[in-house]
């Protein structure tokens, strides 16, 4: 059996539900302690609004499979103190990418820019808190972000710290998340070439994706070699959750999405089933999903069942 049968193997044995239940109770409380308290002026109120209650937490859960992963490498290993400050930095760091994901939703919807009503199942923030406080719960979230990554804890070293902080400013700034907005923005009524689209996604969507799971990574030490197969695992993904998207965009229903399905024909943007076709999207989502589990299996990392598992669920997902 090959390595990357193997990692596949390894992601329909792995109890992903049970995984993700005990780390997503983590998150949604850490979620639920921190954000938006003390926030005046009912700024609390669209913040909680934007990041409680809704959505798969795909990214916090990339981070603590990375983390997991990261560790299972570790030697020596950490003891008592080492481990707790480990735990909690990638706890903080999972719900950092959290959080500008959320920002990123906030001001994407907005009318100055995709214009939507419908997020995770409920009516965008600009609609139920009006365009200007939904400007300002986007800020205040990115904001505290990066103040979740600097707390006043001397368990997690400095230098850990900034790495976190560099690494989701490069993921969501020009050269990732805001970069790949802005040439969607440009791209509408465009036809893009094929490498054209792709660097989009991986800008857009991808740069998230991947800076999660290398986020995780920087919280245990990991050699170098098994690094450079955990970003190609982050790039892998990242790119394949977008083509899904775009396949998804025209397969599910609105109901189903918890937004506004058919959202990208109806604005004329392009896409990998507009470029492609379905059914040559759907395969390349397969393609994508085999150079993730081949990164995994170069890694030698020892555990990389989490990883594995969550690859298959980003490419199979109905939603």
């Amino acid at each position: 059996m090959s390595a990357v049968m193997t990692t596949s193997h390894l992601a329909s044995t792995w109890d992903l539900n049970g995984w993700s239940r005990h780390h997503l109770g983590r998150v949604e409380e850490a979620l639920s302690r921190w954000v938006g308290q003390g926030a005046p002026a009912g700024l609390g109120d669209a913040m909680r609004y934007a990041v409680l209650d809704g959505g798969k937490r795909l990214r916090p859960l990339l981070v603590l499979a990375a983390y997991e992963a990261a560790l299972s490498a570790q030697t020596p290993v950490l003891d008592a103190s080492q481990r707790s400050g480990a735990d909690e930095a990638a706890l903080r760091a999972a719900c950092a990418v959290e959080l500008i994901h959320a920002y990123s939703l906030v001001h994407d919807d907005m009318p100055c820019m995709d214009n939507d009503v419908l997020r995770r199942g409920k009516p965008t923030v600009h609609v139920q808190f009006g365009e200007a406080q939904a400007l300002l719960a986007g800020d205040a979230l990115q904001a505290f972000a990066f103040e979740l990554l600097t707390p006043d804890d001397e368990r997690i070293a400095a230098v850990v710290q900034a790495t976190l902080c560099r690494q989701l400013a490069h993921a969501a700034g020009s050269a990732g998340m805001a970069g790949g907005q802005a040439i969607d923005l440009a791209s509408v009524g465009l036809s893009l070439t094929e490498e054209q689209l792709r660097q989009m996604h991986r800008l857009k969507t991808g740069a998230l994706l991947e800076g999660s799971v290398m986020m995780g990574a920087a919280c245990a030490c990991v050699p170098p070699a098994a690094r450079a197969a955990l970003q190609n695992y982050g790039a892998a993904v990242g790119l394949a959750f977008q083509v899904v998207d775009d396949i998804l965009d025209v397969i599910a229903d609105s109901a189903t999405l918890g937004k506004t399905a058919g959202k990208d024909a109806a604005s004329d943007k392009p896409t990998y089933v507009s470029l492609l076709g379905l059914a040559p999207a759907q395969e390349y989502a397969g393609q994508l999903l085999e150079q993730a589990h081949a990164a995994l299996a170069a890694s030698g990392l020892p555990d990389v069942r989490a990883l594995a598992a969550l690859a298959d669920m980003v490419v199979r997902r109905s939603h």
